[in-house]
């Protein structure tokens, strides 16, 4: 391998740890939606259509607007439940959140705490 492909490889894993190491505050990346009716890590019923998300470490009740990155829309959702737990996604919203911003499946989304 010549010097500039490793500077470069180099680059893009550095690059990737540096957005891997991003604070829970802003975060970009894939989203997907879920819709289950059973309790969420929070203790409370899953209302599909609320306005709600998981999340793997911000804390239950914390309020962020999330922002399809396709779409330009947004919507404030409150987080009472854990997850996702599939490689490569950061944040699961439920299905009226989803639906709020034109996402359907796995999107893109970029999210910023409330307050």
């Amino acid at each position: 391998m010549s010097k500039s492909a490793m500077l470069a490889l180099a680059g893009v894993t550095a690059l990737a740890c540096v957005s891997a190491a991003a604070p829970a505050s802003a975060q970009c990346g894939k989203a997907s939606w879920y819709a289950l009716h059973s309790k969420t890590a929070s203790g409370e019923r899953m209302q599909p259509y609320a306005l709600t998300a998981a999340h793997r470490s911000l804390p239950f009740g914390t309020k962020i607007r999330v922002s399809n990155s396709r779409t330009g829309k947004s919507v404030v959702v409150r987080i009472n439940d854990r997850g996702p737990f599939i490689r490569g996604r950061f944040l699961d919203l439920s299905k009226g959140a989803a639906r709020s911003i034109g996402m359907g499946g796995v999107g893109s989304v970029c999210m910023s705490k409330i307050g």
